[in-house]
């Protein structure tokens, strides 16, 4: 049974963060912004100017007392020891943004929004360095563990890309459409109605490795190499669209939240942790062996069949966001949903 946090927002919570010494940040519907403490207790509450929805909230990675938070077109810095007005105000995108992610080394901060442009500011500078670019809403953007300079985004139109700082365009794109597999034909699984429009990214502690939830309730794991990715991994839990995915600081443990209220765990560690493997040729290595008289065989061609949830939790609501934190000594993972409440379910150790 999940714990509910309540209290804190009277609309529904569209995203949330921990940062590192266990303050909770969730962000609503309406200019809502809230802090937790480990026990769920509302530790702070802002309401943002213009009541415009806040989409995204993350905390400086170097430095926790700082929260980012965007709401319509606009970035609040906040200071979360005095949760009061906007310590600054940046106005670097033209519609609203979706998503936001700072580096580890705190001086860039990209932001994702509705025209598919990323705006990567530099912190220090504070002014726009980077304008880059989807050609439909960009959802996610995320900046690599251990690699300041690097960046995924994905958005919907379908494609995900790996960018670099020095450049404008991207080193390495793939369109998911392009990644089917035969058996994944429209004629045969309704694709041509449900195409997989990216919605979220994480990249795992490593760096090189990062999973994508799609609309076809795929979950997909690639393998960065150099400036190229490959694809090493793809399954499927949900019945809809995967609407979250969070790596776990634990190497290869994926959290996945979806359009079907399901938010599952998966130990993907023994497919994407042997570094000496090609993930190219085990991927064909893969499609040769399911292979059955010319056509692949549906049942064993699914990956899926070998990936399985460690955890399945029936919340019941559309996941919005997913979060993890550790309260009281064990991991838990904190879910935003339709409602005005954060829930919370534990986690199993590693």
């Amino acid at each position: 049974m999940a714990v509910k946090w309540t209290g804190g927002h009277s609309s529904s919570i569209l995203c949330l963060h921990v940062n590192a010494e266990g303050l909770v940040a969730s962000g609503a519907e309406r200019g809502e912004l809230t802090l937790w403490d480990g026990g769920g207790t509302p530790a702070g509450q802002l309401q943002l100017p213009k009541a415009d929805d806040v989409t995204s909230v993350v905390f400086s990675p170097r430095h926790p007392s700082r929260l980012y938070a965007s709401h319509g077109e606009t970035i609040s810095l906040l200071d979360v020891r005095s949760l009061k007005e906007p310590v600054e105000r940046f106005h670097v995108n033209e519609e609203e943004i979706n998503c936001l992610s700072v580096n580890e080394t705190d001086s860039f901060l990209a932001a994702a929004d509705d025209s598919g442009a990323i705006k990567v500011m530099d912190l220090e500078n504070k002014k726009v360095s980077r304008s880059l670019r989807h050609s439909n809403i960009c959802s996610s953007v995320v900046f690599r563990p251990q690699r300041p300079q690097s960046l995924v985004s994905c958005g919907l139109d379908m494609q995900v890309m790996l960018w670099n700082l020095q450049k404008a365009r991207p080193l390495w794109t793939t369109n998911l459409q392009d990644c089917e597999t035969e058996e994944d034909s429209p004629q045969s699984t309704g694709q041509f109605f449900n195409p997989p429009l990216a919605h979220s990214l994480s990249v795992a502690s490593c760096g090189n490795i990062f999973g994508c939830g799609a609309q076809d309730g795929k979950v997909r794991i690639f393998r960065v190499s150099g400036v190229k990715f490959e694809r090493e991994l793809e399954f499927q839990g949900h019945s809809l669209g995967v609407s979250q995915v969070l790596f776990m600081p634990e190497a290869y443990w994926l959290l996945t939240g979806g359009n079907d209220g399901k938010v599952l765990l998966w130990d993907v560690s023994s497919d994407v942790g042997k570094q000496q493997k090609s993930p190219a040729k085990s991927l064909q290595r893969r499609k040769a062996s399911t292979r059955r008289d010319g056509k692949l065989n549906k049942v064993a061609s699914n990956e899926h069949a070998r990936v399985s949830p460690k955890l399945t939790i029936e919340h019941g609501e559309k996941v919005n966001w997913i979060s993890c934190a550790e309260i009281k000594g064990s991991r838990r993972v904190l879910v935003a949903d339709q409602s005005s409440s954060v829930s919370v379910y534990p986690l199993p150790d590693p």
